[in-house]
């Protein structure tokens, strides 16, 4: 739900539950948002009341997953129990009682408090009491799973999963979801718009657009890393669909292959015909498969997922 909210100028609300009842009726009801997905006026939350206001038959249908745990005037992580009693406190206001908080995650872990700490907070005083479903966990690594996993039930872990960004499948973050049976929620799994093949170089981003900022976005990363997209998509090209369709396709794919926990892909989209094109199956028979790892092996990303000082605060 990024994109909905957390930009300059989000598209009108109409335009967005649109958009979000088209996701529904196209079978994707995993709901990803933030408790700063936009500013303390507009954002997930805002949006997702407006909503359930409108379709509050669809309440129990969706699964809604929000994050927070950020300190909102530093924007820097804030698991402390105080910190985390604020966030999620202030979610659940938002929703208005229009929809159940289904799971919560901190955005980031604070290195400043044990996870312990955190998972205490939210089984006790939220799980425990009916407030919350269950707990998530967000660009954490693999020892920090399995803290997690040991103080309560962790439902899922949210982090970066594309052709561009295979990280978690050689750090341990997969193998550790697995061992303890965790759902492993795939953001971002069009590379930020990358492999979508509508960005052919750095300029096609907007003025103001936070890609910009990211490395692998800059000129001296992009002339390499276009280069595993044009690959990409002479593979659609030959079996008939998009870029697009063969990266979300190829996440999917990855759930609960070669010891990998289940998977499932969460794309962002703004507009009806982006999300219809989304959900479309494409079956990637071996040799799909097999050209993708080629392609993965012959064409490396370069320059890391966030700026420095984002990367800072993601144990990924």
């Amino acid at each position: 739900m990024w994109g909905l909210t957390w930009r300059p100028n989000p598209q009108p609300v109409e335009d967005s539950i649109k958009a979000m009842k088209a996701a529904l009726d196209a079978g994707c009801n995993f709901w990803n948002g933030g408790e700063f997905y936009g500013t303390p006026e507009y954002n997930s939350l805002h949006l997702l009341e407006k909503y359930f206001t409108k379709y509050p038959e669809d309440a129990d249908k969706v699964i809604l997953s929000i994050k927070g745990g950020i300190n909102t005037k530093t924007f820097s992580p804030d698991g402390s129990p105080e910190g985390v009693r604020r966030s999620v406190d202030n979610i659940l206001k938002l929703l208005n009682g229009k929809k159940k908080l289904d799971i919560f995650e901190c955005a980031r872990v604070d290195k400043n408090t044990p996870i312990e700490t955190t998972m205490k907070v939210l089984e006790e005083e939220y799980v425990k009491t009916g407030k919350l479903g269950g707990i998530s966990l967000s660009e954490v690594g693999p020892v920090t799973i399995q803290k997690a996993a040991k103080a309560t039930k962790i439902v899922a872990v949210e982090v970066e999963v594309s052709l561009t960004a295979i990280d978690v499948f050689q750090n341990g973050v997969a193998k550790a979801c697995a061992e303890n049976d965790i759902l492993m929620v795939a953001y971002s799994p069009l590379g930020r718009g990358l492999l979508t093949g509508d960005i052919k170089k750095p300029e096609d981003l907007p003025e103001g657009d936070f890609r910009r900022h990211l490395p692998r976005f800059s000129k001296e990363n992009f002339d390499n890393n276009i280069k595993l997209v044009n690959e990409v998509n002479k593979l659609a090209e030959e079996k008939g669909c998009t870029g697009a369709q063969i990266a979300i396709n190829w996440v999917k794919h990855m759930s609960k292959k070669d010891g990998n926990p289940e998977i499932i892909p969460i794309p962002g989209a703004t507009k009806v015909e982006r999300i219809l094109e989304n959900v479309k199956e494409v079956s990637l028979s071996a040799n799909d498969m097999e050209a993708l790892d080629s392609i993965l092996k012959q064409f490396p990303i370069l320059g890391d997922r966030y700026d420095a000082n984002t990367m800072k605060h993601s144990e990924v």
